[in-house]
């Protein structure tokens, strides 16, 4: 009886598991790229566009804008609880200041070595000379503004809330946005307050956590369907701009994503071994989240997997991620704020034959690292590079140009800063001897959330067991 139950178990234990690769996180997004992308080619085909997609155009753009949405709407109870807790947890840290300064030195270096990537390959592939584009499109859009950043630190209502009207056609519409940063800026307040008042605020810092650890549940389950998402955000970015919009301006979709893949596969490496780090760990740990951010375009809306890699795969304690990771996600954009700006503007002044001297280039450095934090609370490459030309007095009118290529360039800049908002604070805690380095050689489980459901230490026991009835 007893040897027949084992048999009976065993055989559907074994007939249940997937081979390792096909349950592997990585291979569900890569093989949902390949779905999407011929969903996307399809859907274009067969007639789907912008203003009038077809039923596989809408279903591609429904799924793909609702998995974002799911993203983001975990964002702001994740910030607030997350940063609140490790402010409460920095009772146990000595060096919480000197944390939080090697992070923003650290945002500076990375954005520095960025930036002058993106110069220099301006100046060499020179995209904007024969461009054959004789349209100087006009651009109405938000501007870049370092005022902007001082007056958005300070929160308008205690939950970051921000709302706006439009008319199109007599029918007023109104949309809700949560600012981040000052999201930001209130869970450090209000976690500084409960380390002050002490004792009685230990039932609230209890309350918190248990928010925290129930928020961090609910985003397995949406990390979970990324693979769905990720057919319906691609699939939408290939029927609405498919890859014939790069047309003239061939040269500098090159430059740019010529400089994003210098930062991610040559000097992230670079930072990473001379920590005495592996670099194979590195990729396979915040690879998940880079992939995500492809898809999505979105810091933010990857800002829930980005902190859990950093945590779960590269080994940095919570308390110091759960501070680090969403600042990054605000101010550290070595995609959108150094590259893409520092090619942008370049470009802008080759087409409209202006002439670049030192000056102007020290300014494009000065801006790229500074200015990230001054578009925070209107985070986005467009603003970002508004700022760069208004700095520098060059045409805002170069930004229309670029707008039809913006959303393939921005796949590319958003995988860039993610891996940088990773990076940066696996470094910090490796130089402070903080990081968890079995954690970080550890092999990978294909999911960064898989100690939610049992640890790695379980499972193995589990297939080990399986197979040895077997």
């Amino acid at each position: 009886m007893s040897n027949s139950s084992n048999t009976l178990t065993s055989a559907g234990k074994t007939s249940s598991r997937l081979p390792k690769w096909a349950t592997s996180f990585g291979v569900q997004i890569i093989a949902a790229l390949m779905i999407g992308l011929a969903l996307g080619l399809v859907a274009k085909a067969t007639g789907s566009t912008t203003k009038a997609p077809n039923g596989l155009g809408a279903t591609l753009q429904t799924i793909g804008s609702s998995y974002v949405s799911l993203l983001q709407t975990a964002v702001v109870p994740l910030i607030f609880t997350a940063v609140v807790s490790s402010i409460a947890n920095l009772r146990q840290v000595s060096n919480a200041a000197k944390l939080a300064w090697n992070t923003l030195l650290w945002f500076a270096i990375t954005s520095l070595i960025a930036v002058m990537i993106g110069i220099g390959l301006g100046v060499l592939l020179q995209p904007g000379s024969g461009t054959g584009i004789t349209k100087k499109a006009e651009y109405a859009g938000k501007t870049g503004d370092w005022w902007a950043f001082l007056t958005g630190l300070f929160p308008k209502n205690f939950l970051g809330i921000g709302a706006s009207t439009s008319v199109t056609d007599g029918v007023a519409s109104t949309s809700i946005s949560f600012n981040v940063l000052q999201i930001l800026v209130i869970a450090i307040a209000v976690g500084v307050a409960a380390l002050k008042v002490g004792k009685q605020a230990e039932p609230f810092l209890n309350l918190n956590a248990s928010a925290l650890a129930v928020i961090q549940k609910v985003l397995w389950w949406i990390i979970r369907i990324a693979p769905l998402g990720t057919i319906g955000l691609i699939g939408n970015a290939v029927a609405v701009y498919g890859w014939d919009t790069i047309g003239s301006l061939g040269k500098f979709t090159v430059a740019i994503y010529a400089g994003l893949a210098l930062v991610l596969f040559v000097v992230y490496p670079i930072l990473v071994k001379t920590h005495g780090l592996s670099v194979k760990q590195y990729f396979s740990g915040v690879w998940p989240a880079v992939q995500l951010a492809f898809v999505s375009r979105s810091s933010i809306g990857t800002l829930p997997l980005t902190q859990r890699v950093t945590e779960r795969n590269l080994g940095v304690p919570q308390g110091y991620a759960s501070f680090a990771v969403p600042l990054g996600a605000t101010t550290k954009m070595d995609g959108c704020a150094a590259i893409y700006p520092a090619v942008a503007a370049i470009f802008v002044a080759q087409f409209f034959g202006i002439n670049l001297d030192f000056s102007q280039y020290l300014l494009i450095v000065v801006v790229s690292v500074l200015g990230s934090a001054a578009t925070a609370g209107t985070t986005g490459a467009v603003v970002m590079l508004t700022l760069t030309l208004s700095t520098l007095g060059l045409p805002l009118a170069g930004v229309g140009l670029l707008l039809a290529i913006d959303p393939i360039l921005d796949m590319g800049r958003t995988a860039v800063n993610v891996a940088g908002q990773a990076l940066v604070p696996a470094i910090v805690a490796k130089r402070q001897g903080i990081l968890d380095e079995s954690l970080y050689n550890a092999p990978r489980t294909g999911t960064a959330f898989a100690a939610e459901t049992e640890s790695p230490e379980a499972s193995e026991d589990t297939r080990e067991l399986a197979d040895a009835k077997a």
